[in-house]
Parts: C-alpha cells; sequence; structure tokens
C-alpha cells in the first residue's frame, strides 16, 4: 500500500499554522494567563519551538495516518512473508481487496472525524490528567486540549482524503 509522503510531511506544517493563531490573536492572552507565561519572548527561542512543533507535527501525521485509512489494517492483518512476493494469493487477494474496497471511507469528513475521536478520547484525557497534578484550569486543560483536537480534525481529513 502506497503513501503520498509529500501529504504526511506537509500535513506536519499544521500545528505551526493553527498554532500561530490559536495561541496568538484567537486564545493568545487567555492562553498565557492561564497557563503562566510571560508575555515577554526574550526567554523564547522561536527556532527551535518552530523546528520542534514541525518535526512533532509529521509524528503526530504518521500516527493519524493509518487511523484514517482503514485499508491499512488489512494490510497489516495480511502481512506475512507471502505477502511481498509478486503474484503470491495473498498479494492477489490484497489487489483484488483494494480494487474492490480501496476507496471506502477516503473522504475528509471521515479523517476530520477520526480527527475528533483523537482529540476526545485521545487529547482530552492526557492533557486533562497533566493539567490536574499541575493545578491547571479548565480553561487552561479546554484551549490546549482544542488546539490538538483542531490540528488532528485539519490533518486527519487531509491525509484520509489525499494521503
Amino acid at each position: 500500500m502506497e503513501v503520498n509522503w509529500y501529504i504526511i510531511l506537509s500535513t506536519g506544517l499544521i500545528p505551526n499554522l493553527i498554532g500561530f493563531l490559536w495561541y496568538g490573536p484567537l486564545f493568545g492572552k487567555a492562553w498565557m494567563k492561564e497557563a503562566g507565561v510571560n508575555p515577554d519572548p526574550q526567554n523564547v527561542n522561536m527556532v527551535k519551538i518552530t523546528l520542534f512543533t514541525l518535526l512533532f507535527g509529521v509524528m503526530l501525521a504518521v500516527l493519524l495516518t493509518p487511523m484514517v485509512i482503514h485499508q491499512f489494517s488489512v494490510a497489516a492483518a495480511l502481512s506475512t512473508p507471502e505477502f511481498n512476493v509478486e503474484g503470491s494469493a495473498v498479494q492477489q487477494y490484497f489487489k483484488d481487496f483494494m480494487s474492490m474496497y480501496g476507496n471506502n471511507f477516503r473522504s475528509f469528513g471521515h479523517g476530520a472525524l477520526h480527527g475528533f475521536m483523537l482529540g476526545l478520547f485521545g487529547f482530552f484525557p492526557v492533557i486533562g490528567c497533566n493539567a490536574m497534578y499541575e493545578s491547571k484550569s479548565w480553561k487552561y486543560i479546554l484551549i490546549n486540549t482544542g488546539f490538538w483536537t483542531v490540528c488532528a480534525i485539519i490533518m486527519g481529513g487531509i491525509i484520509c482524503a489525499f494521503a
């Protein structure tokens, strides 16, 4: 099964793009207050933050890919030594399956739904637990969970429709 790595790598930019708006004009002041962040950018290395956000965005895109493209599950289930042998029964079965069902559930909306589910059932509990131990507010939890959920929705949609 082939993946469009240009789409995977380019969706890694989404957290940088959304973050610029989310933690800037949209929720920047509220987030700084809730997080206890000093608005003075003297101690901030934006190059380092931007590069690591890009790296983490690409990592998230790689994680989202098998979540939003269900055909990967079939390929995983058929992964045997015979799978890579040209003309084998397993390989022919997979080719037949992909010709009949290879485009099922491959839409922006379907990927966005999975991105939302990752936000609700993945990011929210993790960020929520950490924030409670750090004595952060619900506003802090919702701002940060909202950011990652919106990123996952957009990334999942793009990956599912185009990768």
